[in-house]
């Protein structure tokens, strides 16, 4: 076979398209995963550091209590409860997990929130979510 023979030409030629198209293809994952958080959650947005954010339709009181029931339900005991600036925060502890939820009033019927849960150095984005889930579950049924 002669070194420039058309067979071995659009061989190299078909596994360099091949090497080029899968190279591209190594961001899609972290594509998707945006794709999805953003089309596929239920307002729920995360930071890259594991915080959870939603923000609502109703006065910080009304949220404020939604989270304690919520919280409750979930036995996750609240520690204690502050008035910082134009937030309302709330402390609670699990066995292994410390959780800080921040309510800001933007404006007399909104309020965003904002859950951390760490366990030591690292952040829990999934116990944070559930507990913003659990939050829209009371709101919901009030």
């Amino acid at each position: 076979m002669h070194p420039f023979s058309p067979t071995l030409y659009h061989t190299t030629l078909r596994h360099l398209a091949i090497a080029g198209l899968l190279s591209g293809l190594t961001g899609c994952q972290a594509a998707a995963l945006t794709s999805m958080g953003i089309g596929g959650s239920t307002g729920i947005n995360h930071a890259m550091n594991g915080i959870a954010y939603r923000t609502f339709s109703m006065p910080t009181l009304r949220v404020k209590k939604a989270t304690i029931t919520a919280l409750g339900r979930m036995q996750i005991k609240v520690e204690s409860t502050r008035k910082e600036d134009a937030s309302e925060i709330i402390v609670a502890k699990t066995s292994n997990r410390n959780i800080e939820i921040a309510m800001e009033s933007l404006s007399p019927n909104t309020t965003r929130m904002r859950t951390v849960a760490k366990d030591g150095l690292f952040y829990d984005s999934a116990t944070a979510a559930e507990i913003i889930f659990q939050t829209e579950k009371v709101l919901g049924n009030s």
